[in-house]
C-alpha cells in the first residue's frame, strides 16, 4: 500500500458511513468473548479489525498481480529485464519516500 493511502487509512477523523449487517447471534457472542481478550473495547471494534485486515490482504493481491500482468505484458513487448527492474526499483524508492 502507498504511503499517503496508509497514512489516510490511519486518520480516525476520515469520513465514516453506518452499515447493517445480519449474523448468526452465536457468532456475535463469540466475538463479543474474543473482543477483549484481543484488546478491543468491543465486538465492533474487532469486526472493523478483521474486515479491515482482509482487505487490505485483498488488495495487496490484487495490486500485485497487476503489476505481474503488468511485466509480463512488457516483456512479451520485447522491453528487456534490465529495463523492468530498473523501472520497478523507480517505483519503490518513490513510494517509500
Amino acid at each position: 500500500m502507498k504511503v499517503e493511502a496508509l497514512k489516510q487509512r490511519l486518520n480516525r477523523n476520515r469520513p465514516m458511513t453506518s452499515v447493517t449487517i445480519r449474523m448468526p447471534e452465536d457468532v456475535v457472542e463469540d466475538l463479543k468473548k474474543v473482543a477483549p481478550l484481543l484488546g478491543f473495547s468491543g465486538y465492533q471494534p474487532l469486526i472493523r479489525a478483521y474486515i479491515g485486515q482482509g482487505l487490505r490482504v485483498d488488495l495487496e493481491r490484487f495490486e500485485s498481480e497487476t503489476v505481474t500482468a503488468l511485466v509480463a505484458s512488457l516483456k512479451r513487448r520485447g522491453v528487456s529485464d534490465a529495463v523492468i527492474d530498473e523501472a520497478l526499483k523507480e517505483v519503490l524508492r518513490a513510494e517509500s519516500c
